[in-house]
């Protein structure tokens, strides 16, 4: 393994010689990492979750919930094109995200409601009807 030190810092160097070394003793580029920030609240009705993605469509995103795991997660690519003064340059890149949230037993996952807007997934997960607070008399 090779030694390389920045500003006499070694430990950053062997890190990325530990996670970007491959099986024959080459470097990988690191890939283009995205996570998304997400905010959660919670009402006295649910819970409403908004996930930050601005530039994807709304069929780039798949929401799963299984066993009171929900996942969202997206595939989806960009591409580049320029063309200048005879030349041209195309780039490509492909993406993707997965998160997962575990949910309360008190959400009512057959009624789960997602809308992307403006760059933000916003899920609406409702509390069934027996955790909801009861009016008092």
């Amino acid at each position: 393994m090779k030694t390389i030190r920045t500003n006499n810092l070694l430990f950053p160097s062997l890190m990325n010689d530990l996670l970007y070394t491959d099986l024959l003793g080459g470097t990988e580029v690191p890939r283009n990492r995205f996570k998304p920030a997400v905010n959660i609240k919670e009402t006295e009705t649910g819970f409403e979750l908004e996930l930050i993605a601005p530039g994807l469509k709304k069929e780039d995103f798949h929401v799963e919930v299984e066993n009171e795991l929900m996942t969202i997660s997206a595939d989806f690519e960009e591409n580049k094109e320029e063309n200048n003064e005879g030349y041209s340059r195309k780039e490509y890149s492909f993406r993707s995200f997965k998160r997962s949230f575990t949910l309360p037993e008190t959400i009512d996952d057959e009624a789960i409601k997602a809308d992307y807007k403006d760059g933000v997934l916003r899920l609406s997960l409702p509390k069934r009807e027996e955790a909801l607070p009861k009016p008092k008399r």
